[in-house]
């Protein structure tokens, strides 16, 4: 049978994955006093299929964001964070979510294939998020597996601007590695690059900063709808503010090599 994460973006309309983050790589604020949950509500209201949640610190998010979100939507729901133990799934689980990210470039590919096993042992879908062709390669059931390609650059903390084109050359690797649902995520600057993306091959898209900076989801969504049927549309939804050029003081320490990812049990720095 298909996991409901993966069945509820097979089957979408828009099989977008709408995503719940406090703050942009670089610091940010990108909920602007909206509670994570209402947020999360809304999405699920203006028709997501599923809905992602950032619970990591780097990007100013909680463990506590997840149980806020899943309480408040009925949708599959994507745990956004380092996840390198065993014990974090089972944490995930056991609050609600659907599917767990699983990080590709921060993980050896023994740990990354161990840990997507005990996601299918435990119902959650493993979201595999890759930058490069080889680490699609071998996991268990992969059908059952979200593969997704991040646009980003993760030893930039995701400050770089991102380029797509890295979703448009993996492609054809991640078909080829069996997933059912291969994704692009980050980078994703607004409804025309989406539908373009979707137009191109991929299944479905994770997209975060650019609809939390929309000054109104239902009218991206409606652009994004209309360069899928190949209308001609006006001005895109301008974002609520630019982010900054640099980091504030505010913002954690960075990500590589001394952040939580060399924090997390058995991750090299």
């Amino acid at each position: 049978m298909t996991p409901p994460f993966l069945s509820a973006l097979l089957g979408a309309g828009r099989p977008l994955i709408m995503e719940v983050k406090a703050r942009d790589a670089h610091g940010a604020d990108l909920l602007r006093g909206r509670a994570p949950g209402d947020m999360a509500a809304v999405y699920e209201r203006a028709g997501a299929p599923c809905v992602s949640v950032v619970t990591g610190r780097w990007f100013g998010g909680s463990p506590a964001m997840l149980d806020e979100v899943t309480a408040r939507v009925r949708v599959p729901v994507l745990l956004k964070d380092f996840v390198t133990r065993r014990d974090q799934l089972t944490a995930a689980a056991g609050a609600g979510a659907s599917a767990v990210l699983l990080t590709a470039a921060l993980l050896p590919p023994e740990a990354l294939h161990s840990l997507a096993g005990e996601c299918h042992a435990l119902g959650l879908t493993p979201f595999v998020e890759i930058t490069r062709a080889e680490e699609a390669a071998g996991l268990p059931d992969p059908h059952h597996c979200v593969i997704a390609v991040n646009n980003k650059d993760i030893a930039a903390r995701e400050r770089d601007a991102g380029d797509v084109e890295r979703s448009r050359s993996l492609l054809p690797a991640v078909r080829a590695a069996g997933t059912l649902c291969p994704v692009s995520a980050s980078a994703v600057n607004g409804p025309e690059a989406a539908a373009g993306l979707l137009a191109e091959g991929y299944a479905a898209l994770l997209v975060g900063t650019s609809l939390l900076r929309a000054t109104d989801v239902e009218s991206w969504l409606r652009e994004f709808d209309a360069h899928r049927a190949g209308r001609a549309v006006g001005p895109a939804v301008p974002p609520a503010a630019p982010s900054p050029a640099g980091p504030p003081a505010a913002v954690p320490g960075p990500l590589l090599p001394d952040g939580p990812a060399a924090e997390a049990e058995g991750v090299p720095a």
